[in-house]
């Protein structure tokens, strides 16, 4: 049995990955107390009729009190010889507030909070802090449409979770902020900008003429081979502690350019040796 745990801050999207979810074929079990979760696993373990891909979404809507059985649960998981892997859905506190504005729903923990979001925001990641601490998979979907987010679940999970490391890399533009969710970051702004040269500023980096121009510098070639140096290094290694999700961040200026030609050929090089890597230009748009 596939015993998937998803929880994270309210309103960053986790209906949207269970949509996702649902659509690859888990069986979903919504607001569920951590304490039942055991017992839903046995139940969908035994029964004939069932898939055995599940999906459990626990957040604060059960309960500040429920909450803090994540601890038991996972030892009574363990107990039973289930395997299970955990996925936070997380979101800035902004993009939260703004949904919430535009929803005009209503917070859990609002009337607990004396009616501010922001109090509830910071309660809440005071909760959930250890949880997204030992997860297996982070989702930031600060930026993400509701189509990408689904996109995102997919690449995760259309095949076994536990078959492989899934890496992403993505380029970004650091005016637009950090990727939250990115485990190694790579700064290649001090690369020269096809920006400032009229006939590309409007191409992007998929494109061959951005491409030419920016791998003909030797400063090029050489940061990308000690970034491939490393990432070909360290790969390894979080495979064999057992990592299930890495996210390589490679940020320009705007996001469209340097990083989008370094992001693919990283994922390029990775792929070359036997990775299952997808890649993603999170502001090449902007």
């Amino acid at each position: 049995m596939e015993l998937l745990i998803v929880t994270g801050m309210s309103g960053s999207g986790k209906s949207a990955v269970t949509d996702a979810l649902e659509d690859l074929g888990y069986f979903c079990a919504d607001n569920m107390p951590p304490s039942l979760i055991p017992t839903i696993a046995q139940f969908i373990n035994t029964s004939q009729d069932l898939n055995r891909k599940v999906a459990t979404v626990t957040d604060i809507r059960v309960g500040e009190s429920y909450l803090k059985d994540f601890k038991k649960t996972f030892e009574t998981l363990e107990k039973m010889n289930y395997k299970y892997k955990i996925l936070f859905v997380d979101a800035a506190d902004d993009v939260i507030i703004n949904r919430y504005n535009q929803t005009r729903r209503k917070h859990p923990m609002l009337e607990k909070c004396g009616g501010s979001l922001s109090a509830c925001l910071s309660y809440e990641r005071e909760i959930l802090r250890d949880i997204r601490a030992i997860a297996d998979y982070t989702i930031d979907t600060s930026k993400s449409t509701v189509s990408e987010c689904k996109h995102r679940v997919i690449d995760l999970f259309l095949d076994n979770p536990e078959s492989a490391l899934k890496i992403s890399c993505m380029s970004f533009g650091f005016k637009y902020g950090i990727p939250t969710d990115a485990d190694l970051v790579f700064d290649v702004r001090c690369l020269p900008n096809p920006f400032y040269i009229p006939e590309l500023k409007c191409h992007t980096g998929l494109e061959k003429e951005v491409h030419d121009f920016v791998m003909k510098f030797e400063q090029s070639n050489m940061l990308l081979k000690k970034i491939n140096d490393l990432i070909h290094y360290s790969v390894p290694l979080y495979r064999q502690e057992g990592k299930s999700q890495l996210i390589i961040a490679i940020g320009c200026t705007g996001g469209r350019h340097r990083s989008v030609c370094f992001a693919e050929q990283i994922k390029d090089g990775l792929v070359a040796l036997g990775n299952s890597v997808s890649v993603k230009h999170r502001d090449i748009e902007k």
